[in-house]
């Protein structure tokens, strides 16, 4: 069970990079248009407001690779740190689009049931 829940934690963690990286560098690109359904007059000027996002979700994969480093000691800081991937989740659900709930929060609750559960 503890390799499972391992697993969804480096998964969340690798999808907050993903998302680092949409958010930091491709947000005014092909693919960051795409991805968030955006126009290049609005991606633009809020280019700096999606680099801050994309920051915070880098820091959210810092700390679960931190716990992961950690082992079993880092238990602690890995649940905290999915709790707040399931906060920011339903927030950004409730405030910005009903995807983000599937997208962020789902996972990382998948991941603090199977480490609680470990």
């Amino acid at each position: 069970m503890t390799t499972a829940a391992n697993i969804a934690v480096a998964l969340v963690a690798l999808l907050h990079l993903w998302f680092l990286a949409l958010e930091m560098f491709f947000w005014t690109k092909p693919l960051g248009l795409r991805t968030f359904g955006l126009a290049p007059d609005f991606a633009a000027p809020s280019r700096s407001l999606a680099a801050n996002q994309g920051l915070y979700n880098g820091f959210l994969a810092a700390g679960l690779v931190w716990g992961l480093v950690l082992g079993g000691a880092g238990n602690p800081i890995k649940i905290f740190f999915l709790g707040c991937v399931i906060v920011a989740g339903v927030f950004g659900a409730l405030t910005a689009s009903r995807k983000i709930l599937w997208v962020q929060a789902l996972p990382g609750a998948v991941a603090l049931a199977l480490v609680l559960a470990a």
